[in-house]
């Protein structure tokens, strides 16, 4: 009998957790360890901060859903990493804390025959002085409860906005590396739309701010796509759609420090500047989670398994951004040092940047960090799970399942506004994600599998993605039917 342990219920935890239980007999016993008691599809967050959806429609409790399908789940929080074990357990395990119930604060150690480490990024707001959620005329989207006090705040606002004052909103990235573009992007446009459906559009200021080199870049280093038959790149096409929505923009900043209305940035050029708003959402910088390992003797061994992020079978060797290949990039999700430990989704080390990395004239990093949510967590979360299962049922040493973002497609709907018949959505699907100028010398990406689409047909797959991701992890029926 083998002993497979998830940590963390995220996209990439819960994916990796459904397919063991769904593919290995019940003599093997699957665990996932997570604090959180519910799951929540985070790209429907965007619908909670402007009051189209709750948190009732886009999480539901996980404890049920694991009991029903024979997954043992531990609510607790991983403290450190123990691969060898300890002159106790003879194998591997883990150290986590329970977070509710009789044994709240209690630990317990977890060991295990093979263990996925999907805890994702920790959101690290504190890396931005100032830029906490509920203080500072800052909300956020990043969890179902940020996204409500973001609609509470963002109903406020419009209220003063009926009243006849005139408002700035902010909207962007809180961290000259940060990530995940597109979440705010969705939110601006989102936000944007609610004003006009408000009527109080005319009294509102709307600014975009981002680490981006060039609008569209969405820590990929941007797109050509094919759209309507001919060829646009990203920074084109949201440059347009800003245009349109007269949304105003800074880019090539990295914000620093807030304020009561008040984000301090700094430009590519090295200036240091101030943009005042009533309204804020900031996307914060990733981080790893800080993690500790340790050998069977106690002596620190974090290094064999942490970058920030957990290492895994990438090229890690540092060299200059010309030298830089899509062969960089992981394919198993494996750690080198101990083969039955792996990472997918947003708990990998990635090598390197996709966006050329750049600093300002006083030396400041000022560049997105590589986006690795949505699908490439599902995908990467589905091919360690069927490694492990091979590994389980064939003994086998070869990982056979390879998934990297140096060949892999992505699909990205970003919303635009919500509604039935008023919705929008921006569709671009990009292959590879990671660009591979070797084989598609033009752009880094076959243009054939490279589209770019905006109108309501995107406001409509994007509505029935979030009943069919949410059908899929509740684990109804034929789920696995469901693409990752």
């Amino acid at each position: 009998m083998a002993k497979v342990v998830v940590l963390g219920a995220g996209i990439s935890g819960h994916t990796a957790i459904s397919y063991l239980r769904k593919k290995l007999s019940k003599e093997h016993e699957v665990i996932i360890v997570s604090p959180n008691s519910k799951y929540q599809w985070v790209p429907s967050n965007i619908w909670i901060g402007i009051g189209r959806m709750t948190p009732d429609q886009t999480t539901f409790p996980l404890a049920p859903v694991y009991k029903k399908n024979n997954i043992k789940y531990i609510q607790a929080k991983v403290i450190s990493f123990h691969p060898e074990g300890d002159d106790e357990i003879k194998k591997g395990y883990i150290l986590a804390e329970y977070v509710t119930g009789g044994n709240k604060g209690n630990e317990l150690k977890v060991d295990y025959d093979y263990l996925i480490n999907a805890t994702g990024p920790k959101l690290n707001f504190e890396a931005t002085e100032g830029l906490l959620p509920g203080t500072n005329k800052i909300v956020s989207v990043c969890t179902y409860d940020h996204a409500t006090h973001a609609w509470e705040d963002l109903k406020a606002l419009i209220e003063r906005m009926k009243n006849g004052e005139h408002v700035k909103i902010l909207i962007g990235t809180g961290h000259a590396k940060a990530t995940c573009q597109g979440a705010a992007f969705e939110y601006i446009m989102n936000v944007e739309q609610e004003l006009t459906n408000h009527k109080v559009r005319d009294n509102a200021e709307v600014t975009w701010i981002s680490n981006e080199y060039e609008l569209g870049d969405f820590g990929i280093d941007g797109v050509t796509v094919k759209m309507n038959g001919k060829l646009m790149t990203s920074k084109d096409l949201i440059e347009m759609v800003f245009e349109n929505r007269r949304i105003k923009w800074i880019k090539r900043s990295g914000v620093f420090k807030i304020e009561d209305g008040k984000a301090h940035y700094e430009n590519l050029e090295g200036d240091k500047k101030v943009e005042t708003f009533d309204f804020g959402m900031l996307i914060p910088s990733f981080s790893g989670h800080g993690f500790k390992a340790y050998d069977k003797g106690g002596f620190d061994i974090t290094e064999k398994l942490f970058n920030g992020f957990m290492i895994v079978d990438a090229d890690y060797t540092s060299r200059p951004y010309e030298d830089w290949t899509v062969q960089d990039w992981p394919e198993t999700y494996q750690n080198p040092a101990y083969k039955n430990i792996f990472a997918p989704g947003i708990a990998f080390a990635p090598p390197h940047a996709i966006s050329k990395p750049r600093k300002s004239k006083n030396g400041t990093p000022i560049f997105p960090a590589p986006p690795r949510t949505g699908m490439p967590s599902g995908i990467t979360a589905k091919l360690v799970a069927d490694n492990i299962v091979e590994m389980i049922k064939k003994g086998a040493d070869d990982l056979h399942h390879l998934g990297s973002m140096g060949n892999m497609g992505a699909a990205c709907i970003a919303s635009t506004g919500f509604g039935f018949l008023k919705g929008r959505g921006v569709t671009i699907t990009t292959n590879p994600i990671v660009p591979d100028y070797k084989k598609y010398p033009e752009t880094g990406r076959m243009l054939s599998k490279t589209i770019g689409d905006l109108g309501l047909a995107g406001h409509w797959v994007k509505l029935t993605l979030h009943h069919a991701f949410l059908y899929k992890a509740k684990l109804k029926p034929f789920w696995w039917m469901i693409p990752e």
